[in-house]
């Protein structure tokens, strides 16, 4: 009986799917307690200086207002003199919220007014009055590049000679790549839900990627034990990288929660959602080297991204330049240059979203430099190893993602020349590009119990920020255990659960889900060792001759369910905890998730405007658990891919060093009238050493390449580079 085939592997629908659907499931700004007051934050509207006064008086006159927390009255926080972090912080001391009169940032939350409605709090906090002695400021990246320093990055140190490879390539390519920042946007904004017990513990629901990151966080800025903090994510309206740390309302809501033994909710407005971390703008310079026939002979990635004055964030902008072909001479740099601005923060793809533009871009320029079809190139410099780690690739079918979405997409038919196919006073243009993204797993622990009736929990601390968590590792479980898919329940969202990672770097289901695998095999095991005990039948059956499935243990002829085994235990249930790691077998090897996108664009030939009409995306991720949610999570990273090529930047207007369309009326992203055809294929893939589920992730792949094949396919349409993102119909034209 292999359930395989019908369980994981399967197109299944959300469990969590109705709940949604129909308001029954709750975020963390939405849940009720009489009583609850309410936060809204005041933010700084300067860039850089220090805050003289806060007059408060007229927002405390106002019915209702309960209190009014800033630098100067906020109770006594004795960590903030100490060193803390979160789990995802970067280098540097991180901001805490009201620590003294310093302002860092335009947007810095300046005061928290808490009142008995929402609606009060923002009122009367538009009453404050704020006196600043302003400071210069720099928040322009393009104006202090002489300034950057490096990063405190593991870029991978310099092989061979790329500057004598480069100098007598007889083809060369050298050219700079703009990206802008970027913010994530998700639907549901940050919210802290405090609730304030009466022997002084906080139950709190927040907006989190890893509710035990949040519980160690607050444990060490305000010194309360552990078993006193419990945070709840049970639902997650998206988050992108977004709550991968905690973002400065959930400490605020528990400063007034525990200065007032109140429950406290802070909820950020729409606007408030662009001033804590976001993608960075980066500057990208690329040299290429290679032979007429196109082999590469030498690779130089130079890269400088911004940073906050009090963190340096560093992300993998510059390594996959050194491992997605095969060179010998590669030379990879990565700046950070201090601006007044807050700390960026990981952002779908972090890293590979913005480096890979720059270097499939330049791949495609190279192939026209050579007069080489693109895939060609890309295939002519295939690496089967990681240069960067001098390891092969545990599996890597990237040759077969160009061919069947080559295939698939009709590539066959193009013609090179730039402005060579048209409709009408439409140009039509086809571009593609490669992507990779790292295929990791976390160490990660899940429990199993199973009861009289057969009914199955497995539970983990791990969030589902709407990339089907619930639903995947429901279906690991039920293969694993044997059992019937309606009679599991996957448990996650709390920080009292067994230890997760978090959620992020497209690594839950091969970290969690590996933990909940072996939990319920082990599960199995005693259920096994218990039926040996009751059933003489089953005890003279062979252990490969005994099947789980369906609910029913199966040996020979003999047909028993496991919730009648179970009955028969000391407790009438069975429960185990596991903790999975890594397996030693990866040590020798890379692994990696990969992907071909292809693009047709019609760009019109007076007006500039550019339509995407087709996407073909090919992924080669391992064992697909779920191909419904995993095509969704395909399809959303394209929609992304696009916005980041024509729509997506977040402008900031720099003698007032603060963004100006920090809102979803100017901030651009695609809407449905912006995309067309998007296909998925994810090509087939077996590998058994990334992890025992063969599983390598899809939350981040579908974003990688999208972006420069699109860029490439308006080049082909046109004849015209454009290499500052996003590309809009004005640098067309």
């Amino acid at each position: 009986m292999n359930r395989m085939k019908t369980v994981v592997g399967a197109p299944l629908d959300r469990v969590d799917g109705v709940a949604k659907v129909t308001g029954k499931a709750r975020y963390a700004g939405e849940y009720p307690e009489p009583g609850l007051l309410y936060g809204s934050v005041v933010s700084s509207t300067i860039a850089c200086g220090r805050v003289r006064s806060i007059d408060s008086a007229q927002a405390l006159n106002v019915p209702g207002v309960i209190a009014v927390l800033h630098h100067a009255n906020r109770p006594r926080i004795s960590s903030y003199d100490d060193d803390y972090s979160d789990a995802d912080a970067a280098e540097g001391a991180p901001l805490r919220p009201l620590y003294n009169d310093h302002v860092l940032y335009s947007g810095q939350p300046l005061a928290l007014v808490v009142a008995e409605s929402l609606e009060l709090a923002r009122h009367a906090g538009s009453l404050i009055r704020i006196d600043y002695d302003q400071a210069g400021h720099q928040t322009d990246l393009h104006a202090v590049l002489d300034q950057a320093h490096p990063a405190p990055a593991e870029t991978p140190k310099p092989r061979g000679d790329f500057a004598g490879q480069y100098a007598q390539a007889a083809v060369q390519l050298d050219a700079t790549y703009d990206t802008p920042n970027e913010h994530h946007n998700p639907m549901e904004p940050h919210a802290s839900t405090v609730f304030y017990k009466a022997d002084g513990a906080l139950e709190i629901h927040d907006k989190t990627q890893g509710t035990q990151n949040c519980q160690d966080y607050l444990h060490k800025v305000f010194g309360l034990p552990k078993d006193k903090l419990r945070i709840l994510a049970a639902f997650v309206g998206g988050a992108f990288g977004s709550g991968l740390r905690p973002q400065y309302q959930l400490p605020l809501a528990v400063m007034a929660a525990l200065h007032l033994k109140r429950s406290v909710r802070v909820t950020l407005t729409r606007q408030q959602m662009f001033t804590f971390g976001y993608r960075p703008r980066t500057r990208q310079r690329v040299r290429l080297g290679a032979t007429t026939q196109g082999k590469l002979l030498a690779i130089a990635h130079d890269a400088i991204g911004q940073t906050s004055r009090f963190e340096d964030f560093t992300e993998h902008l510059v390594e996959w330049s050194g491992m997605l072909y095969q060179c010998d001479n590669v030379a990879l740099s990565y700046r950070l240059a201090p601006l007044d601005v807050y700390t960026p923060l990981d952002m779908r793809a972090p890293g590979a979203a913005s480096g890979v533009i720059a270097l499939e871009c330049a791949m495609d320029e190279l192939a026209c430099a050579a007069n080489l079809d693109p895939i060609e190139l890309r295939r002519a410099n295939f690496a089967a190893s990681n240069g960067n780690e001098g390891k092969p690739y545990s599996s890597k079918e990237l040759l077969a993602c160009y061919d069947q979405g080559a295939a698939r997409f009709g590539w066959g038919a193009r013609t090179p020349q730039p402005r060579s196919m048209r409709t009408g006073n439409q140009l039509i243009g086809w571009g593609m590009a490669g992507g990779v993204w790292e295929a990791m797993q976390m160490k990660a622990s899940a429990k199993a119990r199973i009861d009289r009736q057969g009914k199955l929990t497995v539970s983990s601390a791990t969030t589902d920020i709407g990339t089907g968590t619930y639903t995947v590792m429901t279906q690991i479980a039920a293969d694993a255990a044997g059992v019937m898919l309606q009679d599991v329940t996957f448990v996650l969202g709390d920080s009292s659960l067994p230890t997760a990672p978090l959620q992020g770097g497209s690594f839950t289901v091969s970290s969690v889900g590996c933990a909940v695998r072996q939990a319920c095999l082990a599960l199995r095991s005693q259920v096994l060792a218990l039926a040996r005990q009751a059933f003489p039948a089953i005890a003279a059956t062979p252990a490969q001759a005994i099947t789980f499935g369906d609910g029913y243990l199966q040996a020979g002829q003999h047909r028993i369910a496991i919730a009648d085994v179970v009955a028969g235990s000391a407790d009438g249930a069975l429960e185990v905890q596991v903790t999975a790691e890594p397996s030693a077998k990866r040590e020798p090897y890379a692994t990696a998730t990969h992907s071909a996108v292809f693009v047709e664009v019609q760009v019109d030939e007076d007006l500039g405007t550019i339509k995407v009409t087709k996407v073909v995306s090919a992924v080669a991720a391992g064992r697909v658990v779920n191909p419904k949610t995993a095509r969704s999570q395909i399809l959303g990273g394209v929609v992304w891919g696009l916005g980041m090529a024509l729509q997506e930047e977040t402008q900031t207007d720099h003698p007032l060093g603060r963004f100006l369309n920090h809102n979803l009326a100017e901030y651009h992203v695609p809407v449905h009238a912006d995309i067309a055809d998007i296909e998925v294929i994810f090509v087939e893939e077996n590998d058994d050493i990334v992890n025992e589920l063969g599983s390598k992730g899809v939350g981040e792949i579908g974003i990688v390449g999208v972006a420069a094949a699109v860029a490439n396919a308006i080049y082909h349409a046109t004849g015209k580079r454009v290499r500052e993102f996003p590309v809009t119909l004005d640098k067309v034209l």
